[in-house]
């Protein structure tokens, strides 16, 4: 079965080369200039519109353009998308080996450090090991720094309820209220 703006099914050849013809006029198209175009009158121009239903298959075109383009698009957002998940992969599991690697340094120089005394130094084997746990870390999705957010000098986070009310509204005025005898309100009955 054709598509809404494709020739349909007992349409004419020419009925469809005016239609195809009106398509492709884009904003300017009128049935007036498809019929001067092709030598055919307005009237006709104006029956075909109607039985084939011109409009109709315009706006159909329209929505499948936009609906090829809408598709395209997320296609190609997809392909880039699954192309640095690749990417994200392959990185973790070079870290991942690279993790495995310099521990295994680590154990050999802190082995030799405590069974020969020579080699890298405590430190060394400290810097190489706490490498491996990072890159471990980002590899496995893990945190590699723990920010604990304090209060002044590192103290605890204190909240200063009254103060935080007088930032926001000023000072507070405590009103007393003295209630009023009706008939001193307007409108009031005496």
């Amino acid at each position: 079965m054709p598509l809404e703006f494709e020739q349909q099914a007992k349409e004419s050849d020419k009925a469809f080369a005016a239609f195809a013809l009106y398509l492709s006029m884009g904003l300017e198209r009128s049935t007036r200039e498809v019929g001067k175009r092709l030598g055919k009158s307005e009237g006709l121009m104006e029956r075909w519109a109607s039985r084939w239903r011109w409009t109709e298959r315009v706006s159909a075109h329209a929505s499948h353009l936009a609906t090829v383009e809408r598709e395209a698009t997320e296609a190609l957002t997809r392909g880039k998308a699954a192309a640095w998940v690749k990417r994200q992969e392959e990185h973790r599991d070079e870290e991942w080996a690279i993790r495995g690697e310099l521990i295994a340094a680590g154990r050999k120089v802190l082995k030799r450090f405590t069974e020969e005394g020579r080699g890298a130094t405590l430190g060394d084997v400290a810097r190489a090991l706490d490498l491996a746990s990072r890159l471990g870390r980002l590899a496995s999705g893990m945190a590699t720094d723990k920010t604990e957010i304090t209060g002044e000098d590192g103290g605890p986070i204190r909240v200063e309820l009254s103060a935080a009310l007088n930032k926001i509204y000023g000072d507070v005025v405590d009103v007393e209220v003295t209630p009023v005898p009706q008939s001193q309100l307007p409108g009031g009955k005496p």
